[in-house]
């Protein structure tokens, strides 16, 4: 009983000192991580809030575009990209770029289109699908070596963008004289069967004019190819 007692009194004894000690900077610690949790909520309250405002802002610029009021559906868009959260700045400039590519102004599009890719704070997604149409819009007017460094990592077979980074990748090896390289991946975009249909036709056409054989079914091939071409009639 007595060393219980003992024991008890020492316990109380260091709980005492703990809390002399160290009692102030415990508060204080827990104070600060209230205070962060609290400002992680606000923020995070605060991001969901942008989002939602951004897609409604976005979907009303739609509209207007669907409605052929393409002024009023610019300077929305540009509000955005402006003011925007990274996701809807980034699809509110692709959208921008678009008018100007439809308006011929093919190069004023591009570099609208090259902002968003080389843009750290969007989406990856965006960025690459960005890139893509960059390149498109102005395939003729770049070198071929452009064309190579920025679509060649995302022309990776199994990847979204294979298919039509791909494409602009082979044509790319053509302006350059490597049929050796655009040859077997116009091929291997005309084997995967999670490219669309259309595109697999047109790559296998290329791989089969260049000497390389992209036919792996033949009844499927011949299939495809009767239909893109009732589709081009």
């Amino acid at each position: 009983m007595l060393l219980r007692e003992v024991d008890e009194a020492v316990r109380q004894d260091r709980a005492a000192h703990i809390a002399q000690t160290y009692g102030k900077l415990i508060i204080g610690g827990l104070i600060l991580l209230l205070a962060a949790f609290g400002a992680w909520l606000w923020w995070d309250a605060s991001q969901e809030g942008k989002l939602e405002t951004g897609s409604e802002e976005l979907v009303t610029a739609l509209d207007q575009l669907e409605a052929g009021n393409r002024d009023t559906a610019d300077k929305e868009l540009a509000a955005i990209a402006e003011d925007g959260a990274p996701a809807a700045a980034a699809g509110a400039a692709m959208l921008r770029a678009g008018i100007l590519i439809e308006q011929g102004k093919a190069a004023d599009g591009a570099k609208m289109l090259f902002a968003v890719a080389d843009d750290d704070d969007a989406p990856a997604a965006y960025r690459e699908l960005a890139a893509i149409r960059a390149v498109a819009a102005t395939f003729d007017s770049m070198e071929p070596q452009q064309v190579i460094d920025r679509l060649k990592p995302l022309a990776t077979p199994g990847t979204p963008w294979f298919g039509s980074a791909g494409e602009l990748l082979a044509m790319a090896y053509l302006k350059q004289g490597k049929n050796d390289l655009a040859g077997p991946l116009f091929a291997s975009i005309a084997k995967d069967e999670d490219v669309p249909q259309t595109l697999r036709s047109r790559t296998r056409q290329m791989a089969g004019m260049l000497g390389y054989d992209a036919v792996v079914d033949i009844d499927q091939a011949i299939a495809e190819t009767a239909g893109g071409e009732a589709a081009a009639q």
